[in-house]
Order: structure tokens, then C-alpha cells, then sequence
């Protein structure tokens, strides 16, 4: 049985174009393949669910830094410099 690879047919047929040419005209396809793929999905369920919830926090903690401000000029601010050094020291290690 001969096949004609000019027919009409063959531009009809489903091809797929991930597929190779191997020397005794087989097609190989994606499986045999020796590069390396990855697909990276999102669910787009959790990344709504994780951004409404970002979104109702607001950027700034206005009461904390109000608090804060007032604390300073008041005088009644008085930070620990050994308490301060400890904790920049862990943040770099981290």
C-alpha cells in the first residue's frame, strides 16, 4: 500500500507540530524528546482570594505611626539602643 503525501486528506488530519522527523521516517513525538519542559500554572482562585485579602489592609498602619509621632514629641519615646542593635543584627542574618 502506497500513501500519497500530497492528498488532500493528509491537510485535514490532526498534526502535531511538537512532533520530529527521525531517520527511518517514523514521527517521533514529544515524549521521546531529550529537552527538558515546565509548566508553572496559577490558580487564579487563590491568587484573588490572597490579593482581596492584601488589599484590605491598608499601606500605611496610620494609628501606629500617629501613635508613634506622638509618642516622639511628647518625649515618652525612649528606645532601648541594645534592644535596637539586637534586632537589626537578626534581621541580617535571616
Amino acid at each position: 500500500m502506497k500513501i500519497d503525501l500530497n492528498s488532500p486528506v493528509l491537510s485535514q488530519l490532526p498534526f502535531d507540530k511538537n512532533s520530529k522527523q527521525v531517520s527511518n521516517g517514523s514521527i517521533a513525538g514529544s515524549q521521546n524528546s531529550t529537552e527538558d519542559r515546565t509548566t508553572l500554572r496559577s490558580d487564579s482562585a487563590s491568587v484573588q482570594a490572597l490579593t482581596s485579602q492584601a488589599m484590605q489592609y491598608p499601606a500605611v498602619r496610620q494609628d501606629k505611626v500617629d501613635a508613634l509621632s506622638q509618642s516622639v514629641q511628647s518625649g515618652q519615646y525612649k528606645p532601648d539602643p541594645t534592644e535596637t542593635a539586637s534586632a537589626i543584627l537578626a534581621s541580617q542574618v535571616e
